[in-house]
């Protein structure tokens, strides 16, 4: 089973999926942008170098990201339970903040053709609120992405979940400021974990 951990920063993915980890050997865990050796050198160039990139090139570095850690790091697990933090959803909607023109299908379709027409089998996504969000990103260090703002980072948000209610993706909601335990007793449920 292939499994999407969405949200925007600071919510929380990666704190659940290291719990997961701790109580399932088999589960394969990866992430977005970055996994792979290719993806390493995209996640800098969109994340880290002072390079300015248009709106489409950034989109297709991100899909190039994607296809590549699709075929080397998702396709040959798929018969495990698959974990990626971040995927598509959170590709689309970057997108589609950055340049609300952009059409959606089209954007699902590139999507689709990036992950060999193979979409995640559930979604689980995590909504903060701005209090939250300006709290936990406070302490951290800020990428290039980040440091547009906390507005932008709540459209991004608003984006995802637009996008997650309009396409046919088992999915949950969780409310990021819940308590780590009650988050992780529910994801155990969602994705039928002991």
């Amino acid at each position: 089973m292939f499994v999407l951990f969405e949200g925007i920063d600071t919510t929380g993915k990666s704190t659940q999926i290291e719990k997961l980890k701790s109580i399932n050997a088999d589960m394969k865990t990866t992430f977005e942008p970055g996994a792979t050796e290719l993806g390493k050198e995209i996640r800098a160039i969109l994340l880290e170098k002072e390079l300015k990139t248009g709106q489409k090139a950034e989109l297709l570095l991100f899909l190039a990201d994607r296809a590549e850690h699709y075929e080397k790091i998702i396709a040959p697990n798929i018969d495990k339970l698959v974990i990626s933090d971040r995927g598509f959803l959170s590709g689309i909607a970057y997108a589609l903040t950055n340049n609300p023109k952009f059409d959606l299908n089209f954007l699902v379709e590139m999507n689709r053709f990036a992950l060999g027409g193979k979409l995640p089998d559930k979604i689980v996504f995590f909504k903060t609120t701005k209090e939250l969000l300006i709290s936990r990103i406070k302490t951290k260090q800020h990428d290039k992405i980040e440091s547009r703002g906390i507005e932008y980072l709540l459209s991004v948000q608003e984006n995802m979940e637009k996008i997650l209610k309009s396409i046919n993706i088992e999915h949950i909601i969780l409310d990021a400021d819940e308590s780590i335990e009650r988050l992780n007793a529910k994801i155990k449920k969602f994705l039928n974990l002991s």
